[in-house]
């Protein structure tokens, strides 16, 4: 059974408008992890695959919860790379509905470990224009976007527009000459970013966090790198706490995860 969101997401305030209705599957504390969106076409390359599920899987491992729009191609392979336990899946039909049929399993999984989120009422079913919906909402919950692999006037260059609407930074993967038409333009044009090397890329999130370590909300509001004053209003006494035990460092006032 779907419930209903009534607090206000301050990621999605940079919509156009803000959804009248959101309803949800899962865990909405997601909602309070660092967050990146990944979207790209629904045939990706065995390249884009091998590299989309490469740089979700190092995101995840830092704590960084990978949002996407559950479909096949690079949404699957998101999802799956950053595992259902770390994974916002947003989907353009009501929530009494697994759609695509061919991920009815990896949605499920996601209801019970990650979060599903739809602007959408039970039995309403998937349209042109809802997926269109759905892709503005993937791109406002994320800190950035990432397009791995994109043709010109593709759904997934639609997003982009979304993104460069909100001000949000945009990062693509390298490709060959004649592949991924979109991602070349958007280079040529100075409008994003190279991902040239995961591990260098995936480094602005941290490091790789030990298994041991709780990932509570004081983890993943350390994971954004506050300050020492907005941590220590947050939390408290705790900051010093995980100081000591080395959970954290602060350097020129600011909070990160050692």
């Amino acid at each position: 059974m779907s419930q209903t969101i009534v607090e206000t997401i301050s990621e999605l305030e940079k919509m156009k408008k803000y959804p009248s209705s959101l309803y949800y599957k899962g865990d909405v504390s997601f909602l309070k992890r660092p967050k990146v969106s990944i979207v790209g076409t629904r045939r990706p390359s065995s390249y884009t695959r091998q590299f989309t599920y490469a740089l979700a899987q190092a995101l995840a491992k830092r704590g960084v919860c990978v949002v996407s729009g559950a479909a096949m191609g690079v949404d699957t392979i998101a999802h799956e790379g950053a595992g259902v336990e770390n994974t916002i899946a947003v989907v353009a039909n009501g929530l009494d509905i697994r759609y695509p049929v061919v991920n009815q399993h990896l949605i499920a999984n996601i209801e019970e470990k990650g979060l599903v989120l739809s602007q959408f009422n039970d039995g309403f079913r998937a349209t042109g224009w809802s997926f269109v919906v759905r892709n503005e909402v993937v791109v406002a919950l994320g800190d950035i976007l990432i397009v791995t692999e994109a043709e010109l006037n593709s759904g997934s260059m639609r997003s982009v527009e979304f993104a460069k609407k909100m001000g949000k930074q945009i990062f693509v993967l390298p490709h060959r000459l004649g592949e991924s038409s979109g991602t070349t333009q958007l280079l040529l044009d100075n409008e994003a970013t190279l991902i040239q090397d995961i591990e260098t890329f995936v480094a602005r999130f941290g490091k790789e966090t030990d298994e041991s370590i709780v990932k509570d909300d004081f983890f993943y509001f350390c994971q954004k790198a506050p300050t020492f004053e907005e941590t220590l209003d947050a939390y408290g006494q705790r900051v010093y706490e995980a100081e000591l035990e080395g959970i954290i460092t602060i350097q020129n006032g600011i909070v990160r995860l050692s």
